[in-house]
């Protein structure tokens, strides 16, 4: 080795990568090797070393329903691109038979309803969330697994050349693009290898490894038998989502009630802050267990048991600006409760224009929208005063704290 050799670090990441997978993991619970293939991805392409002639990557995640799939496309959306609606969404369920591939690329010039019919995949689409730093886009085929065979087809080009041709002869370039394809293919198998508990199974039972393993096995198997040998050798990468544990969920409680609040603080009939009982998270969490549906059927209960009632509070001004809304559970007739708490929770100050709540742009400019927490047993949180100072946010919560005294 000679003097001026310098050991160096492959594995430390660039400052934005190691942002942008820290977000992701604050939104997306329990798929690690999904986040950690989104980063990776990232990583490569803001180095400048993707493929050439290629998509920057082809991904297939394989899953049962709610265990997040479509879900962490969105959540990466949001963070890069400011939106989880900047991904350009295929529903193939919608494209059963081969004729309907016409939605897709556009009609051939002398066919009728030709210029009626608008491709879905056009380079401006796929320039439309584009910025001078981030040239990147996301295109995802949802349930790749109910399209028709001409998809498929269609699929093999753009997996390996990064090219479509439309209708009209133009040629979309794909190379700044990921691509995402998704499929239940399996999802039934692997909810019941799980059946002894919900998202798990008891460590007397069967060992988590044994267990995992034969989660990725059931799943892939399932693809191969699904798709051609051509289609299966273009995919960079397979993820295996698998179904949400317990301790899991209530991660995502805790995030989705953060959303709610947010909503609640982004209304302008009213804002004000709620906080939800150890009791009241239990119910909800027992409310919005399913094996079946995952944690959609969380979300489902959020929305029947908690959006609803708040929804009827606000419109009927049983609360208003600033109150504090405590969330319990009524274990005689089993339903949640609402008690105001406290009136006057929040301070109001007239914010910058330029500001927006619950986001945080980072030092290097990669838009972070993080939801605001839920209010917690605390009287209330300083993450969740939307327009107030720092200033007037540590002084109400000092004359609250006298208050108690």
């Amino acid at each position: 080795m000679g003097t001026d050799d310098l050991s160096l670090n492959p594995n430390i990441r660039s400052a934005e990568t190691v942002e942008f997978q820290k977000s992701l993991r604050a939104k997306i619970v329990g798929q690690d090797e999904a986040v950690q293939a989104l980063v990776e991805l990232f990583q490569v392409f803001t180095a400048g070393l993707n493929s050439p002639g290629r998509p920057v990557g082809n991904l297939l995640f394989l899953g049962p329903t709610g265990s997040g799939k479509t879900r962490i496309v969105e959540a990466a959306a949001e963070i890069l691109f400011g939106s989880p609606r900047s991904v350009i969404k295929i529903d193939c369920a919608e494209f059963q038979h081969s004729h309907e591939i016409a939605k897709l690329i556009g009609s051939p010039p002398g066919y009728l309803g030709h210029r009626e019919t608008h491709p879905l995949i056009t380079q401006e689409a796929l320039a439309a969330y584009h910025t001078d730093k981030l040239k990147l886009s996301f295109l995802l085929f949802d349930e790749i697994e109910k399209a028709s065979d001409a998809l498929w087809q269609l699929l093999l080009g753009i997996l390996d050349k990064a090219t479509l041709t439309l209708g009209d002869n133009r040629r979309v370039d794909l190379s700044q693009t990921v691509i995402f394809m998704t499929s239940n293919l399996g999802g039934s198998d692997i909810s019941d290898l799980f059946a002894g508990g919900y998202g798990f199974i008891k460590s007397e039972d069967k060992p988590q490894t044994d267990i995992h393993e034969k989660v990725e096995r059931t799943a892939v198997e399932a693809a191969r038998r699904k798709f051609s040998p051509e289609f299966m050798n273009r995919i960079d990468k397979m993820v295996v989502f698998r179904p949400l544990r317990r301790d899991e969920l209530q991660s995502v409680l805790d995030i989705e009630l953060g959303m709610v609040q947010k909503r609640v603080l982004d209304t302008a009939t009213g804002k004000f802050l709620f906080r939800v009982t150890d009791a009241g998270r239990d119910f909800l969490l027992r409310e919005g267990t399913d094996q079946r549906y995952g944690a959609r059927h969380l979300k489902r209960a959020i929305e029947r048991f908690l959006v609803y009632p708040l929804a009827n509070l606000l419109a009927t001004q049983q609360v208003r600006m600033g109150d504090l809304v405590r969330v319990d559970w009524d274990g005689v007739h089993d339903e949640l409760t609402f008690v105001r708490e406290r009136e006057g929770a929040i301070v109001t100050a007239e914010a910058p224009a330029e500001e927006t709540v619950g986001a945080s742009p980072s030092a290097d400019g990669l838009g972070k929208a993080e939801p605001v927490e839920a209010v917690s047993e605390e009287p209330a949180r300083p993450a969740a005063l939307p327009a107030a100072s720092p200033a007037a946010a540590r002084q109400s919560l000092q004359g609250r704290k006298k208050d108690n005294r």
